[in-house]
């Protein structure tokens, strides 16, 4: 039997993508192939999905990777594919600090390694992007006559898979995620407010009833 589901549990299921930047360390030695970026960063919220009338905006709170599972993440090219580094074997480091989930990395262990290297060097690659799954967020609506939006902070983050550098400013991954939460949030939204309005006229409809009976 179907159940139906919140909002709440369809944002957790599987694996969100998001996009930060990484670049190439600078002085760092002909033999050192290091990269660095923030998988993410905190209390800075950024727009997931967006249409006229409504926003879809995310926050990532400064305890999400308390208690998060980042036992051997990964670093890859577009989240598939060959590892460029990893963190059981000290190539990958994630350090969390007042800004966010800072990634550095060791591109220097294999040849696609180095020359995803020169291509981070060279601005040919300029993004990164982070798979994980959520265990605790929570909603908010503010709503004007003009727009709502509805913000989803990031309370805790169940576990981190992945840090990967990506080709495009908003790869596929990342676009189809936002889209499909976006549009279930404001679907969502649109017919609570529908439920409202027709609340409202019934209301109005029994206050009018009454008004004439008084009158009567």
């Amino acid at each position: 039997m179907a159940t139906n589901k919140s909002i709440e549990d369809k944002l957790r299921e599987g694996r969100n993508y998001r996009q930060m930047e990484v670049r190439a360390l600078e002085d760092q030695g002909e033999d050192r192939y290091i990269v660095v970026g923030y998988a993410t960063t905190f209390n800075e919220p950024y727009t997931l999905y967006s249409e006229p009338g409504y926003r879809f905006d995310e926050v990532v709170d400064p305890a999400a990777f308390d208690d998060t599972d980042m036992s051997d993440v990964i670093m890859q090219f577009d989240h598939q594919g060959r590892v460029f580094a990893r963190k059981s074997n000290d190539t990958l480091q994630l350090e969390v600090d007042d800004h966010g989930l800072k990634v550095t990395a060791d591109l220097g262990g294999t040849e696609i390694g180095r020359q995803l290297y020169e291509e981070i060097k060279g601005g040919y690659v300029t993004k990164m992007s982070f798979g994980f799954t959520v265990a605790k967020d929570s909603m908010e609506r503010e709503e004007t006559p003009e727009l709502v939006i509805i913000t989803r902070r990031i309370l805790a983050i169940r576990k981190l898979y992945d840090v990967s550098a990506v080709s495009l400013p908003a790869n596929d991954a990342t676009e189809i995620s936002a889209r499909q939460y976006g549009e279930g949030v404001v679907a969502e939204v649109k017919e609570e407010i529908q439920r409202q309005a027709e609340r409202e006229a019934q209301r109005e409809a029994i206050i009018a009833r009454i008004r004439l009976m008084k009158e009567v």
